[in-house]
């Protein structure tokens, strides 16, 4: 019975990637081609595609990284693996959780209305703010890579250099404990930031309604906003559960089957927020509906010729 299970997470999991990986890759072939066309790209654009770019490089990290933890536990293990993989988890997960949180603060600015002077100083440099706060989390990404790696160091340094013998899966998830522990403490951040944005939206909405009621051009975009971070939220909130799952019980991560529960779960948010954002962005939603008009046309022309 748990062997079907484990096939059937594995076989989701599998369906998460491609489904992310062409949903990321959509964005940002669209993106690019309307730049290249109109040789000139929006600020939300920008955010929008190197977010799709670091959400395909934290799926690819995601998967390799699971692969070598199950497949091969002993290669994981040795000192330079470790080094590479923890590395480039925390960097495509940092840019990943930060553009997004930086997507709802740009939406937040251009679309909220509020009379506090603060509020419209921020609002007329929406560029910089996006900008800066980028910037400020770059320093946070040296932090974070600086704790992981003393982290790793204290742990190698436990084993005295017999990396080679500890090969199994409970050892790989007694050192995946606290590097997913640093990961959760850094990824509160941005969270917290987006989840204030979505409080400030409601507020805003609910003048707005009072203002001008419930049928207003800035009412809609209100709306549309609240919707894409509601749904950056809740699929970051299934992210943080996941990484919870690993920190809680080594007995637990060193399962199978449980791992591959906490891989899909986790694999949710960078695949199926492409999905939202493509929904929600008009300019994905038209060019989707084109591709999929062309491969229903492919499909009726191969099928008519058989």
């Amino acid at each position: 019975m748990g062997n079907i299970v484990r096939r059937i997470l594995e076989t989701i999991l599998s369906v998460e990637f491609i489904m992310g990986v062409l949903g990321n890759g959509f964005i940002t072939v669209v993106n690019c081609m309307d730049w290249v066309k109109r040789r000139k790209i929006s600020s939300a654009d920008q955010i929008l595609t190197a977010l799709a770019i670091s959400r395909s490089g934290q799926l690819w990290s995601l998967l390799i990284n699971a692969l070598i933890c199950v497949l091969y536990p002993g290669v994981f293990m040795s000192r330079k693996m470790i080094r590479i993989m923890t590395a480039t988890w925390t960097v495509t997960n940092h840019f990943s959780i930060w553009l997004a949180a930086s997507l709802s603060i740009f939406y937040f600015l251009k679309i909220a209305n509020f009379s506090n002077s603060l509020f419209l100083y921020l609002k007329w440099r929406v560029k910089k703010v996006v900008s800066v706060i980028l910037l400020v989390s770059l320093v946070l990404l040296f932090l974070n890579i600086v704790s992981v790696n003393t982290q790793i160091e204290v742990w190698i340094g436990g084993y005295k250099g017999t990396l080679s013998n500890s090969s199994s899966l409970n050892n790989t998830a007694q050192f995946s404990r606290p590097l997913s522990f640093i990961n959760i403490m850094f990824t509160f951040i941005p969270f917290t930031v987006s989840l204030m944005t979505f409080l400030l939206l409601i507020f805003s909405l609910r003048m707005q309604h009072k203002a001008r009621g419930p049928r207003d051009a800035s009412t809609t975009a209100h709306v549309k906003a609240l919707q894409t971070v509601t749904a950056f939220l809740l699929l970051h909130t299934t992210f943080l559960f996941s990484r919870v799952i690993q920190i809680s019980n080594s007995e637990l991560i060193s399962n199978k089957l449980v791992l591959c529960i906490g891989l899909v779960i986790g694999a949710a948010f960078p695949s199926g927020h492409s999905f939202v954002l493509i929904l929600r962005t008009h300019k994905l939603k038209q060019a989707s509906r084109s591709v999929l008009w062309w491969l229903r046309s492919r499909s009726q022309d191969f099928w008519g010729h058989v």
